[in-house]
């Protein structure tokens, strides 16, 4: 990048290239310009019903009469908890945890593909990741209540995944190392944890990853108005 000098002592302005003028310009547009009600409703919704549960119990009697995914129960007709699952939570940390991972991905997520791709990818990885940790519980044995945003998480970092990979490693200042770094981490932290449901978390990720290959258009209005330059993209 060059450098000239400009009037005045220690004054400096630096001539930016194209590509880095719409990194700016893209990264002022997330911040200022219209908010990503999708991610922020899914984020409100969770916190309502935190709150509203929690004045309840938490317990796991409370939890399962709340819509907790148990396998038995699912098998015996009550399918509602599939869904009804991935908006509660056990406790404030459990919550706090997944709201911010959302809050941060799912903005970004939400802007390249749009209101109702992100809704797609979010509640179908949530549903996949549910129904994997049901299949292995079956083949187990061992069942256990099941509660949480994680898998639906997971989804959205999957559907950046696939959308980074598609664009050659690079969206606005996004990167594919980044992200596969963050969710890397996020996976080891919950296989070193007890009593996370991995089996969530993996689900979802590969269903959010599907999801948004088979959803996203690259040729899209989307595409145009809101992704960056593919040239000198890092991986």
């Amino acid at each position: 990048m060059n450098r000239e000098t400009g009037r005045g002592f220690g004054s400096e302005r630096r001539i930016m290239g194209k590509n880095q003028y719409q990194d700016m310009d893209m990264i002022e547009r997330m911040i200022y310009g219209p908010k990503q009600w999708a991610t922020l409703g899914m984020a409100a919704v969770n916190i309502v019903v935190f709150a509203v549960t929690s004045l309840f119990g938490l317990d796991a009697e409370h939890m399962i009469r709340y819509g907790a995914a148990v396998t038995p129960y699912i098998l015996g007709g009550e399918y509602y908890r599939l869904f009804t699952s991935m908006f509660l939570h056990f406790d404030l940390q459990h919550l706090i945890g997944n709201m911010v991972m959302l809050i941060l991905l799912g903005a970004y997520l939400e802007r390249f593909v749009g209101k109702a791709r992100y809704l797609a990818v979010y509640l179908i990885g949530g549903i996949a990741g549910n129904l994997l940790s049901m299949v292995l519980e079956l083949r187990t044995g061992e069942y256990a209540i099941s509660a949480g945003a994680s898998g639906a998480v997971f989804a959205t970092v999957g559907g950046l995944l696939a959308l980074l990979i598609v664009h050659r490693g690079r969206l606005a200042d996004l990167t594919l190392r980044r992200v596969a770094l963050m969710a890397i981490l996020s996976a080891a932290y919950g296989f070193s944890s007890y009593g996370v449901n991995n089996a969530a978390h993996i689900g979802g990720l590969a269903a959010g990853f599907l999801t948004a290959l088979l959803l996203y258009r690259r040729g899209s209005r989307r595409y145009r108005e809101n992704c960056i330059s593919e040239r000198g993209a890092g991986w």
